[in-house]
């Protein structure tokens, strides 16, 4: 006849990792991260978050924008279209006071002109790579969940259980 087979019943790869799209930021939050950029003077940074908040483009699309893409004749505009990698479909995006001054600063901190690309590679003479953009992203969440020893501020008003699952949360987003 036939032979009995025994299962081992397997662990699934996602048993106890977070998977999926994660929860946005509340506003607080957002704030919270915009402070403590200014603070730190993280210019790049806080042109990046701003814009990325703004246009909510793709990573990948995001770092290949050209200065020419929102900036003319030395001015960031209020309006940007960019063209989607992935969908091949043309994006209109406003982009905010806070953002246009930002990107600003960072376009003359860095003396871009209108071909270099916005957020240009510190190695090659091409643009942020998404996996240094995913860095950056990692350590904004880093500033958020671990404020620095100098602020003197507190999520006080989250929760007790927030702030132990986002604890837990942190501890293993802010190992890399």
């Amino acid at each position: 006849m036939y032979p009995i087979v025994e299962y081992r019943s397997r662990e699934p790869w996602n048993k106890g990792k977070l998977v999926g799209q994660k929860a946005p930021l509340k506003l607080k939050e957002i704030w919270s991260i915009r402070i403590r950029l200014q603070l730190n003077n993280r210019v790049r940074d806080l042109a990046l978050f701003n814009l990325a908040l703004d246009s909510k483009l793709r990573a990948c699309d995001l770092t290949k924008l050209r200065v020419s893409d929102i900036a003319s004749g030395g001015r960031v505009t209020n309006r940007a279209v960019v063209m989607q990698q992935k969908t091949k479909t043309p994006v209109q995006f406003e982009l905010m006071e806070q953002t246009r001054e930002s990107v600003g600063a960072w376009i003359s901190k860095m003396s871009l002109g209108s071909s270099n690309f916005l957020f240009p590679s510190r190695v090659t003479d091409s643009h942020l790579s998404t996996r240094q953009y995913a860095r950056i992203y990692r350590r904004r969440a880093c500033i958020l969940w671990h404020p620095f020893p100098s602020a003197n501020q507190s999520f006080s008003d989250i929760s007790k259980n927030e702030k132990s699952s986002r604890s837990a949360a942190s501890s293993r987003a802010c190992k890399a």
